[in-house]
């Protein structure tokens, strides 16, 4: 009997040590997104910073980013002044979105300025493009810092290729937090260039970031190698990334791989973490 009393003690100690083993297993299961999600957020706004320079310095306008009211007449809500900076060879053109949210056509809600310099045209080689928001919001999240986009000229495909430097702070409009992103991008413009329209350029970008998440956790993310990331600017496709993916690691967690898709215009995305993968709605 005594025997018997032990076994079943041994067992229901085996029995609780499993059970609590499943438990840590099940609470330690990694299923963050929002790590991924927040810094598919900031490339997003960094790269659409570029967009909005490229159409103010090749059109002199920015048509792209303006409301079209239901009546279909193109709201005023994006204003464009040109100035030649004092003492400099530098041109600037400040684009100003109003002091409350504008609906642009991309779908986003901007108020506020880009301060853009020019050290030459856009299109020559070497020319150098400072962009810096001025009191910029897109969805109430404010953007701070500033980017510097340099021309390097054609590469052997005959592609003008841009280097990007960027140091951006986003505060997020949920007042989660401040999210620090430094970044380093190759731009290279595919389609469009030999045109003055915008809807028919298509952009791929490489390059690698690193800062920190709102809750304050580090991260460092790159561009998968031989996966760009492609930018269509056609009707319907321009809010986001239609594929190419990001290796995005959080201290202290594993890697997360986020894939913007296979060409498809639309808001989804994936990020696979350990094996399993999550769709995401982005920003």
């Amino acid at each position: 009997m005594k025997k018997l009393s032990h076994i079943l003690i041994l067992g229901l100690s085996l029995t609780i040590i499993f059970s609590s083993c499943q438990k840590k297993q099940k609470k330690e299961e990694d299923t963050d997104t929002q790590s991924a999600s927040e810094n598919s957020l900031v490339t997003s706004i960094d790269n659409d910073m570029n967009n909005i320079a490229d159409e103010a310095g090749r059109n002199k306008n920015v048509t792209s980013f303006k409301t079209s009211e239901s009546s279909g007449i193109l709201a005023q809500c994006a204003t464009l002044t040109f100035d030649t900076l004092v003492n400099t060879n530098a041109d600037s053109i400040t684009v100003n979105f109003g002091n409350s949210n504008c609906l642009c056509n991309d779908g986003r809600y901007r108020r506020g300025s880009l301060l853009i310099v020019y050290t030459g045209k856009y299109r020559d080689s070497l020319t150098t493009i400072t962009v810096t928001p001025v009191n910029y919001f897109v969805n109430d999240n404010k953007v701070n810092g500033s980017k510097t986009v340099k021309n390097l000229g054609h590469n052997a495909q005959g592609h003008l290729v841009y280097d990007i430097n960027a140091n951006l702070s986003i505060v997020k409009a949920d007042n989660s937090g401040t999210i620090q992103w430094t970044g380093t991008r190759q731009r290279e413009w595919l389609t469009g260039e030999n045109t003055l329209l915008w809807i028919d350029d298509k952009y791929s970008i490489t390059g690698s970031a690193s800062g920190t998440n709102a809750n304050g956790r580090s991260f460092t993310s790159a561009i998968t190698s031989g996966k760009p990331l492609i930018r269509d600017m056609s009707i319907g496709c321009r809010k986001h990334f239609i594929s190419g993916e990001i290796k995005h690691t959080p201290q202290g967690k594993p890697t997360r791989i986020i894939d913007f898709g296979n060409g498809n215009c639309d808001d989804q995305a994936t990020v696979t973490i350990n094996s399993t993968t999550y769709t995401i709605t982005l920003p």
